[in-house]
């Protein structure tokens, strides 16, 4: 594959906005997420009990669909989370970072030559639907999150049905199972999953052997933005391999400063700034600054390659 893409890689929660994702659930439905998150932090204790180990990244969404039959979240599915993404509130710059990022090389007749583009992937342990429904979902190119399924298809076993019909839970389309997951480990694959190009071709297998030069994206054409700790996997898959690693914290958190600072003092980040991604802010300037730096290594690398494939013309020989 030609390797003329630069992907930005963004995690949602805290980096692109302040809040998790699920405060308009709660203010829905009036519940005090404090009180929620407190019972879902208690939830691997009670279940370590009775002898059940659970992932404590998975929990959460197990706990909405016990929300969901207890009649405290009545009638929440797949449409409703999709309609919420709408209220969630961006950092300031968000999205129109997105387009400006990629007008980086779009806007330059250079880069344009060699047909070098910027794409935006969001990885989140958040909803995927509720992403898919908010103001930046126009802009990215892909989501991994979590999903949920509403209507779970029977089982046929022992003559019971001939053909799968779809379960009716509790006689109404509501989430009533986990589709999918992304925890703060499993989105090291999706990053794999992105060098390989599955995405874009998923006839690919992730784990199969692939040679360097056949990624459409290697790691050193990314830039991986978070907010903290969770996000160290990627991070260092990143940082190893020669992409680029940015963290940001709320504007006047020293808390969040805290955080971000010992990611760079222990290496794991290249860079952090507030979440401010207006123009001509640091995190802005710093995420443009990067993208024209792997631009131009992609340029000049492409125009090794012509030299490499051209052969010297033949001359007359003379005495």
């Amino acid at each position: 594959m030609v390797q003329n893409t630069i992907a930005i890689v963004w995690d949602f929660d805290k980096t692109l906005i302040r809040e998790y994702m699920q405060t308009p659930i709660f203010d829905k439905f009036g519940v005090d997420q404090s009180q929620f998150w407190a019972e879902v932090e208690q939830l691997p204790k009670k279940y370590a009990e009775e002898g059940i180990n659970i992932n404590r990244d998975l929990i959460y969404l197990n706990h909405m669909i016990t929300c969901v039959h207890q009649g405290i979240f009545p009638g929440l599915n797949n449409e409703m989370l999709f309609d919420l993404g709408s209220q969630m509130k961006f950092y300031n710059g968000v999205p129109k970072i997105f387009d400006k990022l990629r007008s980086v090389v779009d806007d330059n007749d250079k880069y344009n030559d060699c047909r070098i583009k910027v794409e935006h992937y969001i990885i989140s342990t958040g909803l995927t639907q509720m992403i898919k429904g908010s103001a930046v979902n126009e802009f990215i190119d892909g989501v991994w999150g979590c999903e949920f399924i509403e209507r779970p298809f029977e089982s046929k076993l022992l003559g019971h049905n001939s053909e799968p019909l779809l379960l009716q839970v509790d006689a109404g389309k509501v989430i009533s199972q986990i589709g999918s997951i992304i925890d703060n480990t499993s989105k090291t694959r999706v990053v794999f999953e992105l060098r390989k190009g599955v995405n874009k071709h998923p006839e690919i297998n992730v784990n199969g052997k692939m040679d360097a030069e056949a990624y459409r994206i290697p790691f050193k054409n990314m830039i991986y933005i978070a907010d903290g700790p969770s996000d160290v996997p990627v991070f260092s898959v990143l940082k190893k391999n020669g992409g680029k690693t940015f963290a940001v914290y709320p504007h006047g958190d020293e808390n969040g400063l805290e955080q971000v600072d010992n990611l760079l003092q222990n290496g794991r980040i290249d860079a952090f700034g507030e979440a401010d991604y207006t123009e001509g802010s640091t995190s802005f300037l710093w995420l443009k600054k990067k993208v024209e730096i792997m631009a131009d290594r992609i340029y000049d690398e492409y125009l090794g390659e012509i030299a490499a494939a051209t052969t010297v013309a033949p001359a007359h020989l003379t005495d």
